[in-house]
């Protein structure tokens, strides 16, 4: 089963990484086989040869994001990659010079008063309050997947508090979203984020955070 020919290749930019969207499909491939044939297209090893590892190497703990093995870099470095589902959306990302991260979110209507001041900045949320319920709905979950995706990005990592960072707007910064107000614990790595939102069949949203 070839996954690039049946999903939608999208370049990240000028990020040196690739994302697959596979959305839709009548059989639904797993999420390592999506990865593994982004992977494979991208550095001609067959994709039974991948070989990918979602523990964390510091806890063990089957969380942040995906780490490749096999096969390694042209270089000799390793391979960055990361995959995630909602539904039937599989969205898979993977490069060669940058950590990334990927998530997949349901948008809702309402999540709630608690839930929003728990994820979201002050200045976040009043942009929020601004928005219809619809617009709000998807603006809501994209800046969630976004924080996701760089908590992926990041792996084993301190920070808990999302509501402490502040992101730009999804819709008014065209869909190249960038980290505003940072956190002690990031130190100056957070002025080379960018967050590659991505179009997925609704109601849901997609993003790949690239850690430049």
């Amino acid at each position: 089963m070839d996954v690039t020919a049946e999903g939608g290749l999208i370049e990240l930019g000028d990020a040196g990484a690739r994302a697959l969207v596979h959305a839709g499909a009548r059989r639904q491939p797993g999420v390592d086989l999506v990865l593994r044939g982004l992977i494979a297209h991208a550095s001609s090893v067959p994709a039974d040869d991948v070989e990918l590892v979602h523990a964390c190497s510091e806890c063990g703990a089957r969380h942040g994001r995906v780490t490749v093995v096999y096969p390694l870099t042209a270089s000799g470095g390793p391979w960055f990659a990361d995959v995630a589902i909602d539904g039937d959306t599989i969205v898979a990302a993977a490069g060669t010079r940058h950590p990334l991260g990927v998530a997949v979110e349901p948008a809702a209507i309402d999540t709630g008063e608690l839930i929003d001041e728990a994820a979201f900045h002050p200045s976040e949320r009043e942009a929020l309050r601004s928005l219809g319920d619809e617009q709000g709905a998807l603006v809501r979950a994209m800046l969630w997947a976004r924080k996701t995706a760089l908590l992926r990005a990041l792996g084993h990592t301190d920070f808990i508090e999302p509501s402490r960072l502040a992101l730009s707007i999804p819709g008014a910064d065209g869909g190249l979203g960038r980290i505003e107000r940072s956190v002690p614990e990031f130190g100056s790595f957070w002025r080379g984020v960018v967050f590659h939102d991505l179009p997925v069949p609704g109601p849901r949203v997609a993003s790949v955070a690239v850690i430049g």
